[in-house]
């Protein structure tokens, strides 16, 4: 079908949605470089302009954006994104897409950044699905301790969380974000909620979203809901594993019944650049100072780029399919936290895949070995190497990195490195409390 025809009736169909349903309020959703979720209103008025032409924002009040002398871009909502907010009966939402005054993809936006790494991607033939886990802790919001002491998959009466957890999903579902699964974490009062997997860029802005109903619903319980990598000491951290595929029409690449693990030759290529680029792109998918507290071994987290079927210390894994069904031959990339940026993780992720993929590079053994406790004399003997461990190391890997810079462009990519390098900085120069507990009155 002609682009501009299937626009007209998306448009449409947004218009008819909100005079039937007699919105009052519509939300043009984006998020900053960081992916921290930007927002303004607009009225029905006003929607008709906004879906032909956009809207005109203040670029320079955005990180990551523009300049102030060049600061004026425009924000026009993609109606594929459209949806009625969970208890909200008269307001609607839309992601946008910042685009510069000459209607030309403004590079500083990280919607676009993943639009760019799909389009490459479509001109393959193929689409990527991604599927994540996203794990979070629900905390008393005065004291900042859990509120249970449960652990994985625990069943009980008085469990306030897992009410607050049920709630969350039966709001994603009125949202129309498909759940997958949804259960107690292994941490005392951490919790995961498992997307139904759908296209990279949908599932993009389904993760914002669902990472602030999961914060609302908490809050309206008088509850603090955290995506930090590691908000508690002695337990594991947050992640958001990814089970990704790429599909060619309605055959998934990623599987092959002759192969003895159900596992094409392209599912090999593509976890082969995964594991060429992980160290490169670690700073885009755990961007955090606090990430790296997460990424230790011993803590169900991975440390070390290595892959495997089963070992779920390895960074990549390919899971046991549930049936024999194509469909369900999935790759699982591990590294990524919860508070990542998902446009700009997802894109980084693509990129390397589709680099082995396209360039046919050859995967290493599997890892059968806990890597958790694995000598160090054995992993250098297996030639298996560590990711970064720290955000300043992960920045000096991604600033030598051709694949990063061509696929998140120059744009982001030097506000990111700026940025935070200035918040390593800031982390190294600060005198924590450890210290003084420590030290103060010793030294």
């Amino acid at each position: 079908m002609d682009p501009s025809k299937m626009h007209e009736d998306k448009r449409r169909f947004v218009l008819h949605v909100v005079e039937e349903r007699r919105i009052k309020f519509i939300q043009l959703w984006f998020t900053d470089v960081l992916g921290i979720p930007k927002s303004f209103q607009i009225t029905p008025a006003e929607l008709a302009n906004a879906l032909d032409e956009g809207m005109i924002i203040d670029g320079s009040a955005i990180d990551g954006f523009s300049r102030i002398q060049e600061s004026d871009v425009i924000a026009r909502p993609d109606p594929d994104s459209f949806t009625i907010l969970p208890n909200q009966p008269q307001v609607a939402r839309m992601f946008c897409d910042i685009i510069n005054l000459d209607g030309t993809p403004f590079e500083g936006c990280p919607r676009n950044v993943l639009k760019r790494a799909l389009d490459r991607t479509h001109a393959l033939g193929l689409t990527f699905f991604v599927s994540p886990e996203i794990e979070y802790f629900y905390l008393d919001p005065t004291t900042t301790k859990p509120l249970d002491e449960g652990s994985y998959f625990d069943l009980s009466l008085s469990d306030k969380g897992s009410e607050i957890r049920k709630e969350t999903v039966f709001a994603l579902e009125e949202a129309g974000i498909a759940v997958k699964y949804s259960h107690h974490e292994d941490g005392p009062s951490q919790h995961e909620i498992d997307l139904r997997a759908t296209d990279a860029l949908a599932m993009a802005d389904n993760v914002i979203t669902t990472r602030l109903i999961i914060s609302r619903i908490a809050a309206n319980a008088g509850v603090l809901a955290t995506f930090m990598p590691k908000p508690l000491a002695g337990v594991q951290g947050s992640g958001m594993h990814l089970h990704m595929a790429l599909f060619d029409a309605d055959d998934n690449l990623f599987a092959d019944s002759a192969t003895a693990d159900g596992l094409s030759a392209q599912a090999r290529h593509f976890i082969a650049g995964l594991l060429a680029h992980a160290a490169e792109m670690t700073a885009v998918t755990n961007q955090w100072v606090n990430s790296y507290k997460r990424l230790v071994p011993g803590y169900e987290a991975p440390a070390d780029i290595a892959w495997a079927h089963h070992n779920r210390s390895a960074l990549v894994r390919v899971p046991v399919a549930p049936s024999t069904r194509e469909e369900n031959y999935q790759v699982e990339y591990r590294a990524p936290d919860p508070a990542c940026n998902p446009y700009l993780a997802f894109a980084v992720i693509l990129a390397a895949g589709l680099d082995g993929l396209t360039n046919k590079l050859e995967l290493p053994r599997e890892t059968t070995e806990n890597l958790f406790t694995l000598p160090e004399t054995k992993r250098d003997a297996l030639d298996i190497t560590p990711l970064p461990s720290t955000l300043e190391e992960a920045l000096l890997r991604m600033e030598e990195s051709t694949l990063v810079r061509e696929t998140l462009g120059d744009h982001v990519t030097e506000w990111f490195i700026r940025n935070k390098h200035s918040e390593w900085d800031r982390y190294n120069t600060r005198i924590s409390q450890y210290e003084l507990a420590r030290y103060l009155r010793v030294l």
